[in-house]
């Protein structure tokens, strides 16, 4: 539980008091996790299950059609489609399907819930998983045309027998301690030479790995031939031009959990307030456009030739969301997304520090 415990009694009561709030947004305003506030309503529309990635996705493809959902503080990225082409282990499980793709990392998943709400003809269900400071690191939801049987099947396989209406939550662990990259001339060129040296995008997180450097960090230091940042601007440019051009893009959203992957055109863009969404038939993005502190075009080496991606970073320095051109492994980059990325409007190097 939190420091600041509030009694499942407590969380119940102010969420029929606020009906119509978002969970995460009354988890806040209650001082609470959100894996806090739904295990207080255990007995009450939620079953404790197991949080077993590869039991939970070996059971999904059964249920036909739902949507997976992946979220950070600053973007929610939403998918449609059937849990398919899935290979699972302790260690790691990819889901490669049509639509959903996701890359999981099954140590985070430390909470999970099957959530039902409403009644009748209106009434929905959800799988949701925590990590261990409370917060969701995935969500299924089900949809008119899903398998309900099924889904009622896998919650009976993974429910568990504690079904208690508190859980007990620690803060994230802490960041590995990064370099103090900035006017260290061997540390530069040892970066430079290993980033040229790539065959594979992969071959990014051993290097900052290995160097101790963060994501961040690494594009202020490599120099502008392979990464550059971007005007404000760019983002909402990046996107009408995608939309104008019928250029296919894959969208990356993380949580600590699982990163979520979009791959194909984008359509219905639309901003509203500090958000920028996407509102396609089986793509949905929620992006909080004024949590974006900086926007970097990155260039990668690989086997087939450079990629570029567009990456945005909070205040804190953290991704929030990653860009590329939609390709396959094995396929050079497409020419109109390089064209668009490399003709964003930039942020001369002097000013951008």
């Amino acid at each position: 539980m939190s420091q600041q415990t509030v009694e499942p009694e407590a969380i119940r009561r102010a969420r029929a008091e606020f009906p119509k709030m978002r969970e995460r947004d009354l988890a806040q305003k209650l001082s609470v996790s959100e894996a806090e506030l739904v295990a207080a309503h255990c007995g009450h529309g939620v079953t404790r299950i197991a949080p077993d990635v590869e039991r939970l996705l070996k059971g999904l493809e059964a249920l036909g059609p739902v949507m997976a959902l992946t979220r950070n503080e600053s973007a929610v990225h939403e998918k449609i489609g059937v849990y398919e082409k899935v290979t699972a282990s302790r260690q790691h499980a990819i889901v490669l399907g049509s639509d959903i793709d996701l890359r999981i990392f099954p140590s985070h998943w430390a909470h999970g819930f099957a959530v039902e709400k409403g009644s009748g003809a209106d009434k929905r269900y959800s799988l949701q998983f925590f990590d261990a400071a409370g917060d969701a690191v995935h969500k299924v939801h089900l949809r008119g045309d899903s398998n309900l049987y099924a889904y009622q099947q896998l919650v009976e396989t993974l429910a568990v027998g504690d079904q208690s209406q508190q859980v007990v939550t620690s803060p994230p662990a802490p960041k590995p301690v990064e370099t103090a990259a900035e006017g260290d001339a061997e540390l530069f060129d040892t970066l430079r030479q290993r980033w040229a040296d790539m065959k594979d995008v992969h071959q990014f997180v051993s290097i900052l790995r290995t160097l101790k450097l963060s994501r961040y960090q690494a594009v202020h230091m490599i120099g502008d031939d392979f990464a550059w940042r971007l005007d404000g601007s760019a983002l909402g440019a990046m996107m009408s031009h995608a939309v104008a051009q019928e250029i296919p893009i894959m969208c990356f959203v993380g949580s600590r959990g699982c990163i979520q992957i979009h791959s194909g055109p984008v359509m219905n863009v639309k901003p509203m307030g500090p958000w920028l969404n996407v509102m396609d038939p089986t793509f949905h993005l929620h992006l909080r456009t004024d949590h974006v502190a900086e926007l970097w075009a990155v260039r990668k080496p690989t086997k087939d030739g450079h990629v570029t991606s567009l990456e945005a970073y909070d205040a804190k320095g953290s991704l929030i969301i990653q860009f590329f051109g939609k390709r396959h492994e094995g396929e050079g980059e497409r020419e109109d997304w390089r064209f668009l990325i490399e003709h964003l409007p930039r942020v001369p190097r002097a000013t951008a520090a």
